[in-house]
């Protein structure tokens, strides 16, 4: 996939381009079939198949004070839709002065001009330009001037908390409520934070028994607190673990952390980037009454994990 991280890196329009744009955050199960849609219609046309996104998201920007955490940050989302196939990626710096662009300067100044727009996807609620005047209305209006086919795909229904569709929203919701093991039903795979290896308090190993990585996130999306299964990717290996997230309640220091224990193992990954899938939540957080205590409920909680991982 090829990635353009701003409109000025596009020479010349792209052959026959199918676009789809959206922020993207999480790249789910229904961006994947909007993804799909391009990828199929753009090699009808002998095309290319083009996803716009923005970066920041617009979020950032406009809702500033109180933004909701992204599932994805940047460098996961063009992973992420890198293996969709899509065959380039157009990131938008946004501000609030592309913010103020209209929807007949984002039309035939970046789609049609810059792009070389054939054909669009898009989800049926989907809008841009200023006051979201870009809608389907406008692009099919706009459709025959410029010689361009508009494709509107349908929502795809999930069952979580009632009916409704797969969004970043209720993403956010399952994995913030701690339930990791129905995120692979909307994402298409289990939910994932990346950090690095921190030096800790040096008790996992010391007082419990059971040595933990310290994990310092970048993600901002992070699980309800409690203890998780979890596989690990550190050094292109996959490791089966349990995770701790929260306020270590038992040593009273109100310090959150994020701690993994790696199971049958044993080596030095200070200063590692790891990345750690959340494959079921196992219990609550809570406090023990002493170090002994803590550290008999964190055998369980690993034979639980162990369990839980067989077949991972």
């Amino acid at each position: 996939m090829d990635v353009y991280k701003n409109l000025n890196e596009i020479k010349q329009p792209f052959i026959n381009s199918v676009v789809t744009i959206g922020n993207f955050d999480g790249v789910h199960k229904g961006h994947q079939a909007i993804f799909h849609q391009v990828i199929e219609k753009a090699e009808a046309l002998g095309g290319t198949s083009v996803a716009i996104t923005f970066e920041p998201h617009p979020v950032k920007v406009l809702k500033a004070d109180d933004p909701p955490p992204l599932i994805t940050l940047y460098e996961q989302k063009v992973e992420l839709i890198a293996k969709t196939g899509i065959d380039v990626l157009v990131t938008i710096p946004f501000n609030r002065e592309f913010a103020a662009l209209t929807a007949d300067q984002f039309l035939e100044g970046i789609l049609v001009d810059k792009i070389g727009l054939r054909a669009i996807v898009i989800g049926k609620d989907y809008a841009f330009g200023k006051n979201r005047k870009g809608n389907i209305s406008y692009l099919k209006e706009n459709a025959p001037r410029f010689g361009y086919e508009v494709i509107v795909m349908d929502w795809i229904p999930v069952s979580y908390n009632g009916e409704g569709r797969i969004s970043s929203t209720r993403v956010r919701e399952i994995v913030m409520a701690g339930n990791v093991a129905d995120a692979p039903a909307l994402l298409g795979r289990y939910y994932q934070i990346r950090g690095t290896v921190l030096a800790g308090r040096n008790r996992g190993g010391r007082l419990l028994g059971f040595p933990t990585a310290n994990l310092k996130i970048v993600d901002e999306l992070c699980p309800k607190t409690g203890v998780y299964a979890v596989t690990v990717e550190c050094g292109g290996t996959h490791y089966k673990g349990v995770a701790n997230i929260g306020y270590s309640p038992t040593f009273d220091d109100f310090l959150f952390t994020i701690e993994v224990h790696l199971l049958d193992f044993n080596a030095d990954i200070y200063g590692q980037d790891i990345r750690v899938n959340f494959i079921q939540r196992i219990r609550d957080e809570k406090k023990f009454s002493n170090v002994d205590e803590l550290a008999r409920q964190i055998q369980k909680d690993i034979k639980t994990g162990r369990a839980i991982l067989t077949n991972f």
